[in-house]
């Protein structure tokens, strides 16, 4: 099962709204342990566009001059609590800062920002947000987008397919099915953005054929719908915080803390390619959790005067390489409800990362202790791809037509009006939450595609 969301906002709506930047470290990565193909762009490159996405979106959070986690253009951080602090304190003394936590990067504003209010640490998000605080395509982009009055919207409207011309050998719109009446229709442009996500735009991809592109539009590599990716997660360990019986919390934080990817980087040497990050954070319980299912009298209504214990929890996320083999292809001998033939997912996780949550698990465990966290317990709960819902790698970059799908301007090398700038461009993962880069890559690719059009070369 990989959860996917059909409809106006797409995951920006469902999006735990976490937001880092890659690193040189990320970039360089496929080339320098020879897996996956190298990325055709480098950080330096990118770092303008990550400002660009960062000052319009709102990220809040703290700089931390930590090299898998570059600083960015932040608003306020949110606060870490009492024990927080105190774990953050007690681990970057016990590493010598070789590790750090922090308050997570999150796009939820905590100051007003862009005509949108900020944060008022209620924690309802999935609900969406009154106060436009978190930033979605409701309260961003759609208003910005409107403001120009050269868009239009059209729900229910599903991509069947771009529409491939073979004499100019560009391709001239798409074919639309509406999802409510079934008719299909077409629209034109110059310009093609595929923008889907991983899964749907590689759908509309595969789908796309013609005498000059029998297995998908751009495919004459053969990588389109391979190198499927996901975050594993799920693994990690917790432990009770003893010592802060007098200390309270107050509203309800809509973010975490951050421990950025420390393995494989300088000394630190693991028996598996890449690494990990976490999230997590320190809460209390309330009196509910001693209350017995009969209690009465005094004795309840002194449990009820007192708020629980505290705990830490640090989650691990983790990187997944590129196989070749981890696919998605076009299923035609079944149809969806508007007789389309529908995608079938191919994906698992491989030895390094199997290898990679022991250390997860192990690693959580050990920073917990010498935080000074009691009675720590290790957990790992199981995780198969597409339950991150980080899905990446199916139409990647690169410098090389003859194995990527796409240039360093997130260009069809083979057909060179249609652009891709969701998670199937990315040739690889990292272990940061990539919703970021996907808005760095979009902004660089437009203002890209803006001038070639205006040079005509396109």
């Amino acid at each position: 099962d990989w959860y996917r969301g059909f409809h106006v906002g797409g995951k920006s709506l469902m999006w735990g709204r976490q937001s880092y930047r890659l690193s040189d470290h990320n970039f360089e990565d496929n080339a320098k342990d020879g897996h996956g193909s190298d990325w055709p762009v480098r950080y330096a490159e990118l770092s303008p566009w990550y400002d660009y996405a960062e000052r319009f979106a709102g990220i809040s959070g703290s700089k931390e001059n930590w090299s898998t986690c570059p600083d960015g253009e932040f608003l306020p951080p949110m606060d870490l609590n009492i024990v927080e602090k105190s774990v953050k304190a007690r681990i970057e003394e016990h590493y010598k800062r070789e590790r750090i936590m922090m308050i997570g990067r999150v796009a939820n504003l905590t100051v007003p920002h862009k005509g949108r209010g900020n944060c008022q640490y209620r924690n309802l998000c999935s609900r969406g947000c009154p106060f436009g605080a978190y930033f979605s395509t409701q309260s961003s982009t759609l208003p910005a987008a409107m403001a120009t009055k050269r868009l239009t919207v059209r729900p229910y409207s599903i991509v069947n397919h771009i529409i491939y011309d073979k004499d100019t050998k560009k391709a001239k719109g798409v074919m639309v099915i509406d999802a409510e009446t079934n008719k299909t229709m077409e629209f034109y442009a110059k310009i093609v953005f595929v923008n889907g996500s991983t899964l749907g735009s590689t759908f509309i991809l595969l789908n796309s054929t013609s005498e000059a592109h029998p297995n998908g539009l751009g495919n004459g590599s053969g990588q389109l719908g391979h190198n499927l990716m996901d975050h594993h997660f799920r693994c990690g360990a917790s432990g009770d915080a003893e010592g802060f019986d007098d200390k309270y919390t107050y509203g309800r934080r809509a973010n975490g803390i951050y421990v950025p990817r420390y393995q494989n980087i300088g000394n630190d040497k693991r028996d598996y390619l890449r690494g990990f990050g976490y999230q997590g954070g320190a809460s209390r319980s309330n009196w509910q959790n001693d209350v017995a299912e009969l209690s009465f009298g005094s004795g309840l209504k002194e449990k009820m005067t007192k708020p629980g214990k505290w705990s830490m929890g640090l989650g691990g996320f983790g990187e997944m390489l590129p196989y070749y083999e981890n696919k998605v292809y076009i299923d035609k001998t079944k149809k969806d409800k508007w007789g389309q033939p529908v995608l079938a997912i191919d994906c698992e996780y491989k030895e390094n990362e199997k290898k990679m949550r022991v250390d997860m698990m192990n690693d959580a465990a050990e920073m917990l202790e010498k935080a000074g966290m009691k009675n720590i317990k290790t957990y790992d709960n199981g995780c198969y791809p597409g339950m991150a819902i980080h899905e990446m790698g199916t139409a990647r970059m690169g410098n090389d037509p003859k194995t990527s799908v796409l240039n360093k301007w997130n260009q069809m090398h083979e057909v060179n009006n249609v652009f891709v700038t969701d998670g199937a461009c990315m040739p690889s993962i990292a272990c940061q939450n990539p919703s970021l880069t996907f808005m760095a890559l979009t902004a660089r690719a437009a203002d890209y595609a803006v001038k070639e059009l205006k040079k005509n070369n396109i």
